[in-house]
């Protein structure tokens, strides 16, 4: 632990409650963070991690409770207040304008009364001593909008610090980075930390939390139910603590046994509505009882490619193959073609493409099979048929609450993404191509996802998976193929470093390396 946690709370929170109508957001709950330290704040999805951050930052004004900074207590009605005492926040999606300058950005919001140009002198000579201080340099002049995303957010941490900030809440901050990146935002964490400042960390990445935190606190349902100290804790204790239960952490795998290639994808190149060509003659292979994983930092044709592969997005050239059938995708081919090819697609956005949550349980688990013979009773759906075989994937897949009725809105992230995965898997494809399968999940529903995956590769189908996560890549996958703008960098055995693998998806191959 940092030397300078030991002067005393930066933040104490006492008996914080929030409710939204009927549900209860956060119950009763008492933190201490001290100062000059990093304490990470976890939970699943739902457990109010969020919530209780946005009452720290004035987004929410909490029902009982009160806060104190520094000692004395506080009154934060909005954000305004939370700058005024001495409080930042870096977002999971930047708040910055894309076609403004790093300085412009910086000073927006306090630009320092009507003389706007020595507002600026005085902002690019406090934005370079800040950079100085913290090693976080960056060209003020540079158009944010065509920065990388790491210097992004660097330019969000500096922002918070021009504004004064003593106390920083990073939101999911590495979601967005390459493990370079990370390991950078880590350095810069270590700096604020050894300056005194205090760092709050929501993140859902264990291994975060023991690399970089002095303090991790766990949440579950809205209470807080533990805090340790990092040295004195493990990743499987703090998974026990989130969910309730033991979780088993590490991928279970015996060596694949691949047979012959039962999906090919040849030359194929895909540009989006904007005319910008976002795949590059990207070719692969995935055989029978294996799983290639495609790593990348989100927005590097990994969409695209799954899109024109699924059948869903027209491609300008490329074909693929499955099995022994040859699609054409510049064609009229469409998703429910592939279907009958036998493709499953589990899609990365489960809201704009996997699911109506409009539509019951039962609804959403026909959808796109819909037409099959065997949920018709003549000209009418036989919905007593299709609420049976839900109820009995319900089963299954552990959905909850295991009801065939509800709408799939009211179901929380996980158990959607089960709705999707059980409706995709139970059609026994021979291919099944799966996107961020893990996004926004608990991490009891990843161990479950993960399962199912390895048992779709057991089984002998050919699986195609696409994750931002490169944990999952590499833990999951067989052989690993990097993508880097709408390129194909290269393909690893998952044994590759994390280095290695990161290099790749900054666009650096071996050779540039070398």
């Amino acid at each position: 632990m940092n030397a300078q946690a030991h002067q005393g709370p930066a933040i104490e929170l006492k008996g914080i409650g929030k409710s939204f109508g009927p549900v209860v957001a956060n119950k009763d709950i008492d933190l201490v963070v001290g100062k000059g330290s990093v304490h990470g704040i976890i939970g699943e999805n739902g457990a109010g991690k969020s919530t209780l951050m946005s009452i720290l930052y004035g987004f929410y004004t909490a029902d009982t409770g009160e806060i104190l900074i520094s000692g004395k207590k506080a009154h934060i009605p909005d954000s305004k207040a939370a700058i005024e005492s001495g409080i930042g926040m870096v977002h999971q999606h930047f708040m910055l304008v894309d076609t403004f300058s790093v300085v412009e950005n910086i000073m927006l919001g306090a630009e320092g009364g009507a003389m706007l140009d020595k507002g600026i002198d005085d902002a690019r000579k406090e934005l370079k001593r800040l950079a100085e201080e913290y090693d976080m340099h960056v060209d003020p002049d540079a158009i944010v909008g065509e920065l990388p995303v790491g210097l992004q957010q660097r330019v969000e941490i500096l922002k918070a610090l021009y504004r004064g900030a003593d106390i920083l809440i990073l939101d999911e901050p590495t979601g967005v980075l390459t493990p370079a990146e990370a390991d950078h935002l880590f350095r810069i964490l270590d700096v604020l930390r050894n300056e005194g400042k205090t760092v709050l960390l929501i993140t859902h990445k264990l291994r975060e939390i023991m690399h970089i935190t002095d303090t991790v606190s766990v949440m579950r349902r809205g209470e807080m139910v533990a805090t340790r100290k990092t040295a004195e804790t493990s990743m499987s204790e703090l998974a026990e603590l989130m969910v309730g239960r033991s979780v088993l952490l590490e991928v279970e795998k015996q060596p694949a046994k691949p047979g012959a290639p039962l999906l090919k994808v040849e030359n194929l190149n895909v540009k989006d509505e904007r005319g910008v060509m976002r795949v590059k003659n990207a070719s692969l292979e995935v055989r029978a009882g294996e799983i290639l994983g495609i790593a990348g930092v989100s927005g590097n044709g990994q969409s695209e490619l799954l899109k024109a592969i699924s059948g869903i997005e027209k491609a300008q050239t490329g074909k693929v193959t499955i099995g022994t059938h040859v699609i054409d995708l510049t064609g009229e081919c469409d998703a429910a073609a592939m279907r009958d090819y036998g493709m499953s697609h589990v899609p990365e956005d489960r809201h704009k493409m996997g699911l109506v949550n409009a539509f019951s349980e039962a609804e959403n688990s026909i959808l796109g099979y819909h037409r099959e013979p065997k949920y018709s009773k003549g000209l009418l759906l036989d919905k007593e048929f299709i609420r049976k075989e839900a109820m009995e994937r319900i089963e299954k897949y552990d959905i909850r609450p295991p009801s065939t009725e509800l709408k799939a809105a009211k179901f929380s992230g996980g158990n959607q993404q089960k709705i999707v995965l059980a409706r995709e898997i139970e059609r026994d494809p021979d291919v099944l191509i799966i996107g961020q399968p893990t996004r926004g999940v608990d991490i009891g529903a990843i161990e479950y996802i993960h399962k199912r995956i390895i048992e779709m590769r057991d089984a002998g189908k050919a699986v195609l998976l696409v994750s931002v996560e490169l944990d999952e890549i590499r833990s999951l996958s067989d052989r690993i193929m990097v993508m880097f703008d709408g390129e194909i960098m290269g393909e690893r055995g998952p044994e590759a470093s994390e280095q290695e693998l990161g290099l790749l998806m900054a666009g650096v191959k071996n050779t540039e390396a070398a």
